[in-house]
């Protein structure tokens, strides 16, 4: 079953944009102006904040990305199974099980777990792993054409021809041989190369398709920890969300990667450079649009504005005192504050501060690591739709 017939990687190529093609300019002008944003946005948050916020983009990066799959688990749902509160319901428990096989993954390679890896034979498989060994047993199946299902073994390579879409992948055989390729094409490259070429790992990955299923999940994965390393993102901002609110845009890109070279003009590869570079366009200007949405989105002026009006609004419903506000500020300007500092925050005596604060904790807008550590911000998924507009869909 785990034929090779003996395609050479010239068939992949070109892999990157060629360096004196006139398509490259114009995409080094995005690396740029993308690199540039996205640190001056990271450099603006507090270490605790960042933290905090990174929590939140996590529960929706897996949600656009399950989304582009035709999975729809809602972050509060992926909140409420990250703290082992599961739907009734076998069908979206099991999706609630996957969406936080996803978080895992991706707070394992928010820790460096991926670090310097992430395009790698080893990396790749380790990625595919972690995310599928915690899967319920309902999803790790996979249905052929004809309607055999297979099972799919978490980090094993296919063994099984596949077809996505008019796409017919390599033979299973020649996967390892062309992930080899894939690996010492995308590895130790200069930063701004290294921006660019995301996109590109991003089709060639998928092109490859080396596992039976799960390979849309693991490109958006490996691109999440290629811009993390290469423009230290924090985890601050997603490209999944752009991706998947442009869902349709995406997967015509990627299928316009698979198209062969048209004409002289179009590289010197057997894949069209055209499209290739149309893709790399589109996807950086997804990250500077999604870099641009979020840095409004918590602008501190108006992050606090929508937060205090929350806040007014929980007070008239007796939920929460006025006064909580002002630990609010605190935190949000400093990144933290310690609880001997609380009464003088909140200009009342110490029993009263303590209260307040402890409303707060409650409601889970604040956290702590105990009762004596210094309080920091949450952003808890249940309250983006007031906090943070536009983050992902309400709730129905």
């Amino acid at each position: 079953m785990n034929q090779d017939r003996s395609e050479t990687i010239d068939i992949m190529q070109p892999m990157r944009i060629g360096e004196g093609s006139p398509r490259l300019p114009p995409l080094r002008d995005l690396s740029v102006d993308l690199a540039a944003k996205a640190a001056a946005f990271r450099s603006s948050l507090p270490p605790e904040i960042q933290t905090a916020l990174a929590h939140l983009v996590r529960a929706m990066n897996c949600y656009y990305s399950n989304l582009i799959e035709g999975h729809d688990t809602h972050p509060v749902d992926i909140e409420r199974a990250l703290n082992n509160d599961f739907s009734d319901n076998p069908e979206q428990r099991d999706l609630q099980l996957e969406a936080r096989a996803h978080i895992a993954v991706q707070e394992w390679i928010d820790a460096g777990g991926l670090a310097g890896r992430a395009q790698t034979v080893e990396g790749l498989r380790e990625t595919h792993a972690r995310f599928c060994e915690h899967l319920p047993e309902s999803l790790l199946w996979a249905e052929m054409p004809g309607g055999e299902r297979l099972r799919v073994e978490p980090g094993a390579l296919r063994t099984r021809d596949v077809q996505v879409g008019r796409h017919v992948a390599i033979s299973p055989g020649a996967v390892p041989r062309f992930l080899e390729h894939f690996e010492w094409a995308y590895r130790r490259l200069g930063r701004s190369d290294a921006i660019i070429a995301v996109a590109a790992a991003h089709h060639r990955f998928v092109w490859i398709h080396p596992f039976l299923d799960g390979n849309g999940r693991v490109a958006r994965l490996m691109s999440h920890a290629m811009l993390l390393e290469t423009l230290d993102t924090g985890g601050v901002w997603s490209v999944a969300r752009g991706l998947g609110r442009t869902a349709q845009d995406y997967k015509r890109h990627l299928a316009a990667c698979d198209l062969p070279r048209r004409n002289d003009l179009d590289g010197r590869g057997a894949l069209s450079e055209e499209e290739l570079a149309s893709f790399t366009g589109y996807f950086l200007q997804i990250c500077i649009d999604q870099v641009d949405f979020m840095q409004g989105l918590v602008d501190p002026n108006r992050l606090r504005t929508r937060i205090h009006r929350w806040i007014e609004e929980e007070a008239a419903l007796g939920n929460l005192p006025l006064k909580a506000g002002a630990i609010i500020d605190a935190i949000l300007y400093r990144g933290e504050l310690p609880r001997s500092e609380l009464d003088a925050v909140v200009g009342t005596g110490d029993r009263q501060a303590r209260r307040i604060a402890s409303s707060l904790l409650d409601l889970g807008v604040v956290v702590s690591e105990s009762s004596r550590a210094p309080l920091r911000m949450a952003f808890p998924a249940a309250l983006a739709s007031r906090w943070m507009p536009g983050l992902f869909p309400e709730k129905a």
